[in-house]
């Protein structure tokens, strides 16, 4: 089992900038991907993005592509994710999640989630 850590949400103003991160322990030689989802009261758990730990390419959904980066740092089993011009639409609890497959959009593709981190932008 890993277990997820995630870290760094607050309260910025629109146009604003955070960076999460996502410190992973446990069982973490199983990792494949790892990913970052967020949802807002009342909706759906919706992707933000997630990146393969082989080859390191990161995946955005359209909403976030362009101001949102995804990156890795093997050695220290964390990922990280710098948003830029933030939008209150963006506001959400972001979870981070582990996936022992090459897991893409979907969330149950993934295996362990962290508790999450809230993220509140102000207009």
């Amino acid at each position: 089992q890993v277990q997820p850590v995630e870290s760094g949400g607050g309260l910025v103003q629109a146009g604003g900038s955070l960076r999460l991160s996502c410190a992973a322990t446990g069982r973490t030689f199983s990792i494949n991907v790892m990913g970052w989802f967020r949802q807002a009261p009342g909706k759906e758990r919706e992707f933000v993005s997630r990146i393969s730990w082989s080859d390191g390419n990161p995946i955005y959904a359209d909403s976030v592509k362009g101001r949102f980066t995804m990156s890795r740092d093997n050695a220290k089993n964390t990922v990280y994710l710098q948003m830029n011009s933030l939008k209150p639409e963006d506001t959400a609890i972001y979870y981070c999640a582990a996936s022992k497959f090459m897991a893409h959009f979907r969330d149950y593709e993934y295996d362990d989630w962290g508790q999450g981190t809230q993220v509140t932008v102000s207009s």
